[in-house]
């Protein structure tokens, strides 16, 4: 691929420009990298009447479900030290040995114990490969396609999910070994993401902070595909350099609480509470219950795994194709206009058509197709927008002093939120029933005030000059630097 770019440092035409091609080895790296999302995904789908509402409300099974989301959120602050110190390919390989390890004692379990072990295990893979892979693909990334190419990440999260709904089905079939196959599946993402990442090179960045400045100099000239590299080497050992002189006198994680540091850290949090609470999962579990109105009967599972996992994945590229050239903030702004009226449309027809003490109620065929429409209209909107950008906006909004350590709160954050939800949402389903989609939207409201107030467009910026183009010139977050004795900046 010979498309050329030259990106400016500051808009400014008497700025030096970055040169370079957008190389077919820069879009293999990244491929192979996003693969950490394929096991995250295929874990996730792996993992979903007495009353229409009620059917699961299990502690223990809820507690199974979630528990790898806790050993994710703990192993994500030992990846951001990993990530620093030996670099995010040997973090992402750690992540790939671990789900080897954790899909083999889960397919081979013999007991409780054994089964939960397992489960610890991907937890681990999940906190490593989550924390490296966003890392990795923001900083291997030209500006202009550092979205795109991040959100591979997702896209191979939703196809996991795809995959692993897909197998479930047909491993309920198999009797009794059939959970062993799909849990043991998780181990062929895995491998994939091993063997490729012996492949791929290690970014410039992580080269250059760790001492290894002609190794990063060699690998920027070749995934820019030009020796004429000068400007963006010159940025990031600046970079480095100011990090390692930062980071010589304050560790990072207490450089976070600094006020300088709250603008990222505050929109890496807000971006996974808020991807938790759009109320997706609520959508995603009634998809198998509204195709059996439609008569599917038993094909029900399946058919709302691959519609709805279809609709996920062709709208995840649809992100890809425009998260570059439509920004950020527009695709979250023009998402939460389409999950609001979706989540307020399915909820009033599920208030008036389906009766939480009748287990054998159902609704017209017409309803049942409308909301089926409703759900895909949710779900591309999703996958367009909070899916993807969650991960996007955090991993290029930290200067580099605190990026492993920023982008560790972010990825805790979210596995935090999802084992919250996981283990409440059924229960919610239970008390609020058809209302808890109303309960979602209110959040879609808060979700889009959040944007349009305190969220800055970070399209086009190189990934080490975000503080000052982006948070020093932001119209609120631009209190934060400065005169500590400043009033404007104590209100940050």
């Amino acid at each position: 691929m010979a498309a050329g770019f030259a990106v400016s440092k500051s808009g400014a035409a008497d700025r030096p420009q970055f040169k370079g091609r957008i190389t077919w080895y820069v879009w293999i790296c990244g491929i192979i990298a996003a693969t950490s999302g394929l096991m995250f995904g295929y874990d996730i789908g792996i993992s979903a009447k007495e009353n229409n509402y009620c059917k699961f409300d299990d502690q223990r099974l809820q507690l199974f479900t979630s528990s790898l989301y806790l050993a994710a959120l703990a192993a994500s602050f030992v990846a951001s030290r990993v990530c620093t110190r030996f670099g995010r390919k040997r973090t992402m390989q750690a992540a790939s040995v671990f789900f080897l390890a954790g899909s083999g004692l889960c397919a081979g379990a013999a007991n409780l114990p054994m089964l939960i072990v397992g489960r610890v295990c991907l937890g681990v893979g999940v906190g490593f490969g989550n924390q490296a892979a966003p890392l990795f693909l923001s900083e291997i990334a030209p500006a202009h396609i550092r979205g795109a190419l991040n959100i591979l990440f997702q896209l191979n999260v939703t196809i996991g999910i795809l995959v692993a709904n897909v197998v479930n089905y047909f491993a309920s079939a198999v009797h009794p070994l059939g959970w062993r196959y799909a849990l043991g599946g998780a181990a062929v993402p895995a491998a994939v993401l091993f063997l490729g990442s012996l492949a791929i090179t290690e970014t410039p960045t992580s080269l250059v902070e760790r001492g290894k400045v002609d190794a990063g100099r060699r690998t920027l000239e070749k995934i820019r595909g030009t020796g004429e590299v000068d400007a963006e080497f010159d940025e990031i050992r600046s970079a480095c350099d100011l990090a390692a002189e930062l980071n010589a006198e304050e560790r990072p994680y207490r450089r976070l609480l600094r006020r300088e540091s709250r603008p990222p850290v505050v929109i890496a949090v807000a971006m996974q509470v808020f991807q938790q609470c759009t109320g997706i999962n609520a959508l995603m579990f009634y998809a198998p219950v509204l195709f059996q109105t439609m008569g599917f009967e038993a094909d029900g599972s399946l058919l709302s795994a691959v519609v709805t996992g279809g609709v996920n994945v062709v709208s995840t590229v649809v992100s890809i194709v425009l998260v570059d050239r439509v920004g950020r903030r527009k695709l979250l702004l023009e998402a939460c206009a389409q999950m609001l009226v979706a989540q307020v449309a399915v909820g009033g027809i599920m208030v008036v058509h389906v009766k939480a003490d009748d287990a054998g109620s159902t609704m017209n065929s017409a309803w049942a197709v409308a909301i089926v429409v409703l759900i895909c209209v949710y779900v591309s909107s999703f996958a367009w927008s909070w899916g993807p950008l969650g991960w996007l906006i955090p991993s290029e909004t930290f200067p580099l002093e605190t990026r492993t350590a920023g982008f560790s709160l972010a990825v805790s954050s979210n596995m935090l939120f999802t084992f919250l939800i996981a283990q409440a949402f059924l229960s919610m389903m239970c008390t609020l029933r058809a209302f808890i989609f109303f309960f979602f939207a209110v959040w879609i409201v808060v979700m889009g005030t959040f944007v349009m107030v305190l969220l800055p467009e970070t399209k086009g910026v190189p990934i080490d000059e975000m503080v000052e183009r982006v948070w020093r010139r932001h119209w609120f977050w631009k209190r934060c630097f400065g005169d500590a004795n400043d009033a404007r900046v104590n209100n940050c």
